[in-house]
Parts: C-alpha cells; structure tokens; sequence
C-alpha cells in the first residue's frame, strides 16, 4: 500500500488530521467504552473464543465496497486501543480522502481474537461517519458560496461523532447543543409573546449573566424579518445571525421559488449573518447557495445518513471475488 503510514492503535487528538468538535462534557472514550459492552454482553465473544486461539495472530485489511469520502479513520483507531493496545494500524488515506469501490486503505495486524472482536464497533462508526461525510461533502460543493452546516438531528449519544463527520465532509458545525448559543426558535417566539419580546429577553439575560454567545433568531415570514431588523435598529442587541426558515418554496414541477428567500437576504442587507433553513437538498442547495445566505443548514446530513459500504476481512482475495460476483467491490 503506498504513501502508507503505520501507527500503534490510538491516535492523540494532535495527530489526528481533523479533530473532533470540542465539547465540555462529552466523552468520546466512553462512547467507545459503551459500544464495545453492549456488543460484548455478559460473556463476551463466544464465538471467537470457539473457534480463534488465543495466540494467532493475522492481517485483515479495511476494503471500501463504494465511492466516498472516508471518515471514522481516528476513532476505528481509538477502537482497537481500547481492545488491544498492541493491534497495529496501517493506512493508506486519511479522514476525508475520496475512497473508490474496491480501493484495499487499511491494514490491522495483531491478535485474531482483538481484530474480531473490534471489527464490528470499529466499522459501524466508520461507515456512519464516511456516509455522513460523503453528504456533507457533496453538499458543501454544492453550496458554495454559502457553507454547509449540521443541525442538533444527530443519532442520541453520537453528537460529536456526527458532528466530526460533518467537519470531516468539508461542512461546518451549528451550535454543539444548547449550551453554546443561543437559538431562539418558533416555539421559544410563541411562548415569549413574539420575536421582539424574545430578543429583548435575551439581551437582558445576557447582560444580566454577563455571558458573550452567538444568538440566532429564527424568522418564517418577510414581516418577522423586518421586525428583527426593527428591534436591532433601536435596541443594543447580542443578535448575530438571522434564520430564514422555510423561505425556499416547493414549486409543483419540482423546482423551488428563492424569491422570498432573496428578498429577506436584501433586507438584512449584511446587517446580521444569515442561514437558510428548510427545503435544503442536493437538488436545490446549489440555487440557495447564490442568493447571497452565510449558511445552510439541513438536517439529513445526519438525519437520514446512507452508512458508507466498508468491511475488514483477513481473507481479502476471498472476499473481493464475493465482492465483485454482488457487484459490492
């Protein structure tokens, strides 16, 4: 394998070619911890230990089954760490390289027993986080000159883990959780007693707090927009970005009317960062992407990701015949 790089399994966040998104609680170790005890059980991997002896040691090597941007790289190493310390790791790509159907880009070495029984956590998160990635790359190009972003849909328990999948992509990051901006939302606007109401206490809670955060508003119609932009003409405001939400409209020959969206665009006028929001896909996220927003956020990049086809055989040979008989390699 060539350009190839060989490393101890587990990578320091230092080595790693992108770094996951820094969150103040979240416990990337334990996830992996928790994953490899809900596949282990009360007794561990009964088949390996009925057919594999303890001491053989074998080479399986990772085979991508389709075209893609490959991630989850970091944390398949993070994987067979916390399995077996002394499992070797070769690779010939990175997070966030292009992977083609067939391409053999990583090798494992070591105890067959620890291969096996990694195999499974290692490659759900790989395949989840290179599908997620795939998308968001696709997306982002797209959208260009906007930048793509996530939204909170993440898979419960795997927020940074979709997340660094969408930096892997070539996507930015919305906010990690509720913490780290303030987002105020239709219902935050309906219970407030209207978008002005809810901006006012907003500020007053900041400057009470003494807090400096990132806030977005959320706006559905030209008249709320116009209403933000009132309120932050005569009123000292936190407010950094504006959310146009459902401003892109279906039309029934399948095409979508930006009107609405670009005429909010103008009116912002650069004031405030803007975000589309809604009715974003690969069909229309080019054609939002020139009405002049900052972002576009959609929540199917990890909503409804499409896992990329990865495996990790020890018999490669074997299994690109199979492969290439299911037209999967």
């Amino acid at each position: 394998m060539a350009a190839a790089h060989t490393t101890h399994a587990g990578l320091s966040l230092e080595a790693m070619a992108i770094k996951p998104p820094s969150h103040p609680t979240y416990d990337l170790n334990g996830i992996i911890k928790l994953a490899l005890a809900e596949d282990a059980g009360n007794r561990g991997d009964v088949t390996c230990m009925a057919t594999i002896p303890v001491d053989m040691e074998v080479e399986a090597c990772f085979l991508a089954k389709e075209d893609g941007i490959i991630a989850g790289i970091a944390l398949a190493e993070m994987v067979f760490q916390e399995v077996d310390p002394s499992l070797k790791v070769e690779w010939s790509r990175k997070d966030g390289d292009y992977v083609c159907k067939g391409l053999q880009f990583g090798k494992v070495y070591g105890r067959a027993h620890s291969i096996v029984v990694a195999e499974r956590i290692a490659l759900n998160f790989m395949q989840r986080m290179s599908g997620i990635a795939t998308l968001t790359k696709a997306m982002a190009d797209a959208a260009y000159p906007a930048y793509i972003l996530e939204t909170r849909k993440t898979a419960p328990g795997l927020r940074l883990v979709d997340k660094w999948a969408v930096l892997i992509g070539g996507g930015r990051n919305h906010r990690l959780g509720l913490f780290d901006m303030v987002l105020i939302k239709d219902n935050h606007i309906s219970i407030a007693g209207g978008i002005s109401n809810a901006l006012r206490s907003v500020d007053q809670y900041l400057e009470r707090e003494n807090l400096q955060i990132e806030v977005e508003v959320e706006t559905r119609t030209l008249v709320e927009v116009k209403e933000v932009l009132q309120y932050a003409s005569q009123m000292k405001t936190s407010l950094t970005r504006i959310m146009l939400d459902n401003m892109v409209i279906p039309l029934p020959n399948g095409d979508v009317d930006m009107s609405m969206l670009k005429e909010a665009v103008e009116l912002i006028n650069g004031k405030f960062e803007t975000e589309a929001s809604g009715n974003v896909t690969l069909k229309t996220v080019h054609k939002i992407g020139q009405t002049g927003v900052t972002y576009i956020s959609s929540g199917a990049l990890t909503h409804s990701v499409t896992a990329l086809d990865i495996s990790l055989k020890i018999d490669t040979e074997l299994a690109l015949e199979v492969g290439r008989r299911t037209k999967r390699a």
